[in-house]
């Protein structure tokens, strides 16, 4: 440690550190513009010099080290003349556009300057002007003459997004930051870089010009899409979304979120939000009140169940929803006396469980990783917020090994970060892939490992073998498409088994907001009813089907061919904030989404994450716990008399806490060889993995989304 002295107090901070992480840790502010605490430094604006005693001028904040005694004055009048005239210098070509400037009201650039600028300036020639660049649907930059060259895009795109796609241009007063080629900016962490931006040169073109930073209300909440479970601030204005930013959390998402974090709410307010119950009568659709719609399905289903069983009823459910919703789906559903419910829609292996299916370790700990072996994930676009964390151990030399198919990883590059070893095969040669490194494992610790590969391990195999049987902190994670795989019980039988040889934590990154909770609350069949790959199948019996939250023909292995299938029942309801399965369904429930309903979402790594509403319902749509409820309550089941999903949360856990001692990817299933053709598993793209981002437009004309193998769609119904 060193200790120096910051404006009269004596600070102690870590040798190396920097002046400006000292006044961090002493909680004294020093204006800057390039410096992040996420970024490398650059220096670049000068805004942060201070006056250290015994040096000839003002030296930077952020880029001197500090020394022992060091004698450093944020406030004497030699440094605030330096910063002064530095933002004199920062406003010289900078454009007068604050009153139609969407940065407005939460600037730094605009903040500093009453601080520490002139109320005139000296400077008399013209500005310059820098011409504006289209970078695609996200980002805007049509106001580039704002750019203080901070440089924080730039650094940001090679340090976390690991893709450097903007740049610097010329020098001097001639200076732009700019694309290579005119190329667009296609990272899925572009959005970030709206936040990082001090001045308005970056800013979120779907939100332009809609609303001023003052007039928005800012809440909490938390992601609905993958498995990070990121906290937001969802910012409203006139009971609607209008922006949604990061909300810090050091354990989770760090300052970051991903694009379909932050740009998913334009679905929320587009024209296929479903604002009445409907009914289908004679090919057409009809709206009705609640109290019509709610009777016909409790009718239906007490009707269906008489003529033909309680197993006739099936429920699928979206591992989107929260916990409150997915547990009152399965009472609901065992209480009907059926045990057809899942959430494993796109699954092709159904093994019974016996632990959860979870990250194995925590979010956090990702970062510190030393080895990391990947298996069946395109982990940058599955899991961008996983991969901005492992991108940064490998930064700092951890050896990432790699066991995936040639359509999720093109090549090294895909994922924006080194890989040391990669076996690139299709699925069906997963396993004998993975056995290979077990074998090669067993070659070194003299362990029998689960399954002789057909082969003998390749240097591949024997590098990967190598890499994690190194090191101290290690992980092997299984990835969507490896949950979704055919032989998904064998993979992670090997993986444990290599976990045991390596002293290698296992886990999935699990595909949803909810996957670890849908598998606490029992959101699968448990007692020999129906898995989701034979109510899909043909001749599945169902008569009655509920769907909450989800899109079968989107969002399952089934695909186009789910919508003959479930078309085959006597009733389906569906649950959804949208218009959607139009073909199929009978009934139309609208529910509220997670921006306009309390709930709790379970991530990866098991941490329990609760949230309210941050807007009133749409029209008459209602939160799916309190339609579940109520439809539980006119079918005279017992059990449902909640009143809040806190109530709801209590039947879970102890105080609404998930047990600790629940999360387990235990499994007795031994690896097993495949002994004929394994269908290629079914993996959502990043832009269409649930039904909130499918409808935000802004995503959708992004390279991600145009390049994407979009999942066949049948086309539905017009209303009428």
């Amino acid at each position: 440690m060193v200790e120096i002295e910051l404006d009269g107090k004596k600070v102690d901070v870590t040798e190396g550190s920097m002046i400006m992480h000292a006044a961090d840790k002493a909680g004294t502010y020093i204006p800057h513009f390039c410096y992040h605490k996420k970024l490398s430094i650059a220096a670049n604006c000068r805004m942060c010099l201070v006056d250290v005693e015994k040096a000839p001028k003002p030296m930077p904040a952020c880029a001197t080290p500090v020394t022992q005694g060091m004698i450093v004055r944020t406030k004497s009048e030699k440094a605030i003349k330096a910063q002064q005239s530095v933002m004199e210098f920062l406003l010289i070509n900078h454009p007068l556009d604050c009153p139609i400037c969407d940065q407005g009201g939460e600037c730094q650039l605009q903040d500093l300057a009453v601080g520490y600028g002139g109320s005139s300036s000296r400077y008399e020639e013209e500005k310059r002007v820098v011409f504006h660049k289209d970078v695609g649907p996200l980002i805007s930059m049509e106001e580039m003459s704002r750019c203080i060259h901070c440089t924080r895009c730039v650094r940001f795109g090679q340090e976390v997004a690991g893709v450097m796609e903007l740049g610097m241009t010329q020098r001097g007063e001639h200076s732009e930051i700019e694309t290579f080629l005119g190329d667009s900016v296609d990272s899925e962490l572009s959005g970030n870089m709206i936040d990082i931006c001090p001045v308005g040169a970056l800013t979120s073109k779907p939100f332009r010009y809609s609303a001023r930073t003052w007039e928005l209300s800012r809440r909490k909440s938390v992601s609905p899409h993958d498995s990070t479970g990121a906290n937001l601030i969802v910012q409203v204005k006139n009971n609607r979304v209008m922006r949604v930013v990061p909300l810090e959390n050091e354990d989770v998402n760090e300052c970051w979120i991903a694009d379909r974090d932050r740009f998913s709410y334009e679905g929320l307010n587009g024209p296929e939000r479903l604002t009445q119950p409907m009914l289908k009568q004679g090919g057409q659709w009809h709206q009705v009140d609640w109290q019509t719609a709610l009777e016909y399905v409790a009718n239906g289903l007490k009707q269906i169940k008489a003529d033909h069983g309680a197993q006739s009823i099936g429920t699928l459910v979206s591992p989107h929803s929260t916990l409150e919703e997915l547990q009152l789906a399965a009472m609901l559903t065992r209480e009907l006396g059926s045990d057809n419910i899942d959430y494993r829609l796109r699954n092709a292996e159904f093994t019974a469980f016996e632990g959860v299916r979870w990250l194995g370790t925590s979010i956090a700990s990702l970062t510190q990783l030393q080895r990391a072996l990947v298996v069946g994930s395109n982990l940058r676009k599955d899991h961008p917020l996983f991969a901005q964390r492992i991108r940064q151990a490998v930064r700092k030399g951890a050896a990432l090994s790699v066991i995936t198919s040639a359509s999720l990883m093109a090549d090294r590059e895909a994922w924006a970060m080194n890989v040391a070893q990669s076996t690139i095969v299709e699925a069906d040669q997963w396993v004998e892939a993975l056995a290979a490194v077990a074998a090669a494992i067993g070659q070194t610790s003299g362990a029998a490992a689960p399954l002789a590969p057909k082969n003998a391990p390749d240097a591949t195999a024997q590098a990967i073998a190598a890499s994690l049987l190194s090191g101290e902190r290690k992980a092997i994670l299984l990835g969507n498409a490896a949950a979704h795989h055919a032989q998904a019980s064998s993979l992670l039988a090997l993986a444990n088994w290599i976990g045991a040889q390596t002293g290698a934590t296992v886990g999935y990154l699990t595909e949803a907001a909810n996957t670890v909770g849908a598998q606490l609350v029992g959101a699968f069949p448990k007692n020999g009813g129906l898995d989701a790959g034979r109510m899909l199948a043909a001749g599945s019996g169902l008569k009655a089907v509920l769907l909450l939250n989800t899109e079968p023909v989107f969002d399952s292995a089934a695909g186009a061919a789910a919508a003959d299938v479930i078309g085959n029942a006597q009733m389906v309801v569906t649950l959804s904030p949208f218009k959607a399965n139009l073909e199929f369904s009978d009934v139309l429930l609208p529910i509220a989404p997670f921006t306009e309903t309390p709930g709790t979402f379970v991530n990866a790594e098991g941490r329990v994450q609760s949230f309210h509403a941050v807007v009133k319902p749409q029209g008459e749509a209602r939160p799916a716990w309190k339609v579940l409820r109520v439809l539980a309550n006119l079918l005279g089941l017992p059990g449902f008399a909640f009143e809040s999903t806190a109530d709801v949360l209590q039947t879970v856990g102890d105080n609404g806490a998930v047990p600790a001692n629940s999360l387990s990817n235990a499994t007795a299933a031994k690896a097993v060889a495949s002994t004929g053709a394994v269908p290629a598993p079914v993996v959502a793209s990043i832009y269409r993995l649930d039904s909130i981002v499918r409808r935000a437009p802004s995503l959708q004309l992004t390279a991600d989304a145009r390049n994407a193998l979009a999942a066949p769609a049948r086309a539905e119904e017009a209303l009428a």
